[in-house]
Order: C-alpha cells, then sequence, then structure tokens
C-alpha cells in the first residue's frame, strides 16, 4: 500500500511541482499585503471636527477624477483615515481606487490597481498570470492535486512501529551531517509539519476553486442558503440620479448611527433600475467575516432580504459563519497578524517541498542508472 500511494506522490508532486511553487510563493508576498499597503500617506487625513461629507458628494468628487467609468462603492475607513471610491469595469477592464479626504472633499491619490504590484501577486496566484477562463481551472486542478499529494506523503511518513516516531519527526542537523541528508530531512521530516498548514490552504483554495466542493461543504455544515451574492430587486423602479444620491446619503448615516465603531462602512449604489443598495459595515476588530451586509430599497429605503449568506452576522448560523471564514483561514488573519506571520513562513516551506523533492527523486535516479548501465 505504501509502495502505490509513493508512487502517486512521487508523479502527481513531480507534475504539479512548479505550479504549486508559484501558487504558494504569491500567496507568501500578498500575507501582509494589507499592512504594507496602508502605509501610503494617502490613507490619513486629519481629525476635524466637522461631519464627513455625504456618500453622493463623494462620488461627485471621484466621477469628475474618473469620467466615463462606473462607481462601484464609497468606502469610509476608520478615524484618521482616508475615504475610498472605488471603480470597476469590465470590458474594458479596470479597477481604480480614488483616495479622497472625507471631511474636505479633496483628491489624495487616483490608483490604478491593475498596475499595483499586489494586485500583480494576487493575479499570479489566482490566475497564474494567464486569462481567467484557463488561469483559473489550472490553479483549482493544481490545488486539488496538491492536496492528494499531501494525503499520500502522509501515508508514505507513517512509521511502521511507535518507537519510530520520533525519528520521524526530528531533523538531522548539524556539520557532520551532508546536505543530501538535510534535503532529505526538509523534505520528510520538515514536510509532515507543513502538511498541516498545507491541507488548511488547499482545503480553504477549493472552496473558491469549485462551486461544487464550496456548495458540498456548505451542506454538509447545515447551510441552507445561497452561496452566490446577489443585490437583485426586480420590483425596485429609480427615478432619478438625484434621488439616488438622496437615497445612498440617507442609508449613510443610518449605518453610521448603527455602527458608530466600525472599522469600515462601505454603500453600494445601484447598479441599475432592478438592484438595491447594498451597505456593508465591518466591525471594530477588523474581522471581514463578521461584516454586516445590508441591502435596501433606493425608493422606500425599506431593508430587503437577498436570501444569500451575506446578511447581517446576527442571522448567520454556524455553516454561514464556516464559509464567511474561509478567506480569513487561508490567509491565516484568523488568528491576527500572528497568524499570517504563520502563514508567511509555511507558505515559504511549501514552496520548497517540491524543490526539495525533485532533488530526492533525481538522486535516486541517478543511483539507479550508475547501478544498471546500457
Amino acid at each position: 500500500m505504501k509502495r502505490f500511494f509513493y508512487q502517486i506522490h512521487l508523479w502527481l508532486g513531480l507534475v504539479s511541482g512548479l505550479l504549486v511553487f508559484l501558487i504558494s510563493i504569491t500567496g507568501a508576498l500578498y500575507a501582509f499585503q494589507e499592512e504594507i499597503s496602508g502605509l501610503g500617506k494617502y490613507h490619513k487625513v486629519e481629525v476635524l471636527d466637522v461631519p464627513k461629507l455625504p456618500p453622493s458628494q463623494l462620488q461627485s468628487v471621484a466621477e469628475r477624477v474618473l469620467p466615463g467609468k462606473t462607481l462601484h462603492s464609497v468606502k469610509y475607513n476608520g478615524k484618521g483615515k482616508s475615504a475610498e471610491a472605488i471603480f470597476y469595469g469590465y470590458n474594458p477592464n479596470y479597477y481604480y481606487i480614488v483616495y479622497i479626504d472625507p471631511y474636505s472633499g479633496k483628491v489624495l491619490k487616483v490608483k490604478d490597481m491593475n498596475k499595483d504590484f499586489f494586485r500583480f501577486i494576487l493575479m499570479g496566484h489566482f490566475y497564474l498570470w494567464l486569462p481567467p477562463q484557463i488561469g483559473q481551472p489550472l490553479v483549482a486542478g493544481s490545488t486539488l492535486i496538491f492536496l492528494i499529494v499531501l494525503i499520500s506523503g502522509i501515508i508514505v511518513w507513517l512509521p511502521k512501529r511507535f518507537s519510530q516516531l520520533k525519528k520521524r519527526l526530528t531533523l538531522k542537523w548539524g556539520k557532520k551531517v551532508k546536505w543530501q541528508r538535510v534535503n532529505y530531512d526538509l523534505h520528510v521530516v520538515g514536510g509532515i509539519y507543513a502538511s498541516i498548514f498545507g491541507c488548511v490552504f488547499a482545503f480553504s483554495g477549493l472552496v473558491w476553486g469549485y462551486p461544487w466542493f464550496a456548495e458540498a461543504v456548505y451542506k454538509f455544515a447545515g447551510g441552507d442558503k445561497s452561496l452566490t451574492y446577489s443585490d437583485a430587486a426586480p420590483k425596485n423602479n429609480l427615478s432619478s440620479s438625484s434621488t439616488i444620491g438622496e437615497s445612498i446619503d440617507k442609508i449613510w448615516l443610518l449605518m453610521q448611527r448603527e455602527y458608530p465603531n466600525a472599522a469600515s462602512i462601505e454603500i453600494h449604489p445601484p447598479r441599475n433600475d432592478s438592484t438595491l443598495i447594498a451597505a456593508n459595515a465591518t466591525q471594530a476588530d477588523g474581522k471581514y467575516w463578521k461584516t454586516d451586509y445590508r441591502y435596501f430599497d433606493c425608493n422606500t429605503l425599506t431593508e430587503m432580504s437577498v436570501g444569500n449568506l451575506y446578511g447581517r452576522f446576527a442571522d448567520a448560523d454556524t455553516a454561514d459563519k464556516l464559509m464567511r471564514m474561509n478567506y480569513e483561514i487561508h490567509t491565516g488573519a484568523i488568528l491576527g497578524l500572528p497568524g499570517k506571520i504563520i502563514a508567511f513562513f509555511a507558505s515559504i516551506f511549501i514552496a520548497g517541498l517540491p524543490i526539495t523533492g525533485f532533488v530526492i527523486w533525481w538522486r535516486k535516479r541517478g543511483k539507479k542508472e550508475k547501478r544498471n548501465p546500457v
């Protein structure tokens, strides 16, 4: 049985090794994106004893800077931080963030996110810098293969006797130890420790990679809502742009009153006459999985239910919370900064496993050729 799983581990590892290396390295580089990106001066503003400008005014300011672009949302960040007007578009594809002083309306920076370093890294992690219809299946397939490689590796690693366990869990290190032995131990002994984190990364990655996998996990956990985000409201009728502006301002005031200590409040103007005004508030501790998502009719401002798991956090059951946690489980952020540090080093080590494994295979292959010359 071990011989069978060894062959699976070997050949699937060789097939997926390069992609696993790229996915792991890009994941490690993205680990501290939020902390590093937040260092820019345009993220900070002087706190004034005056009300912040409403979203309709920030929208007007941003649209003068980027005429013809579609506003996705206006995001108000915490105290002493700039507001963000976020623009998304498809065909042609664009993604901009306009950073604005929420007190004065001054534009602090216009950032083309498609030229951002971390955006480049994220596109590598998601799509290997290929068109999404090609890159996404490749990444998802490689992640599934990687999970099988990890499981088969654990089976091959398992000692026959309990007395051998300590030896299997100890790295041999020192001047007298040859590099070949160090390489072997890094792959086998280090690999068994890394496999704990690798299984978490792979499993949470598959939730994004395959809709059927996400549905299966959600249903198994007892979930009964839709996993697809929707802000549709077929009966909603928008009368004019001025009405939309008044409505989003009223919703913003409501969210301010109900979430005075929120880390951020984001307002999404309706995209067309069949969508609702979407608003979300991230809790003070910055945990995204605890975000409250709310939806309002543009004319009556009546709060609506959309039937997916992205609703009020208080209404989320265990399965909903599990799926909401997926991003922070994947990045280690579920444990805060210490979790991100662990995820960073684990990703670096996992990126090295295909290299150490290839070296072991190549050396064994060379020895076989010497024993059996043509």
